[in-house]
């Protein structure tokens, strides 16, 4: 099951990069977060990711990626950061440093596994 995930704020391609790095830290999530391959635009060489996708499947990996947004979002310089999550049936969410400890419940509406997720 996949996860997208990206970042609003004022500077979304090195918040979606220090966002990526900061998971890559967590144990259980080390392999499963990576920049989706970024398109090029007609006449560049390449571009730059703006989605990471989340590979998630048992064994708690939601619970662990919830925690580590939580801590990721708590911290005092991510306040005007947002993070938004698309799952694999369409589902949006979007979570930031005011809703920081909702964040399993939105990432289980966005996996169309939680109330709320239609």
């Amino acid at each position: 099951m996949e996860l997208q995930l990206w970042v609003e704020g004022a500077d979304p391609v090195e918040e979606l990069e220090d966002l990526g790095d900061w998971l890559s830290q967590e144990p259980e999530l080390r392999g499963r977060v990576k920049p989706a391959p970024a398109i090029p635009s007609e006449g560049e060489l390449g571009g730059l990711p703006d989605v990471l996708i989340a590979a998630l499947g048992g064994g708690g990996l939601a619970s662990a990626l919830a925690a580590s947004l939580s801590a990721y979002l708590s911290q005092p310089r991510r306040r005007s950061v947002r993070i938004k999550m698309k799952g694999p049936q369409g589902q949006e969410v979007e979570v930031d440093a005011q809703c920081a400890g909702d964040a399993e419940r939105l990432l289980r509406i966005a996996l169309g596994q939680a109330e709320g997720s239609q």
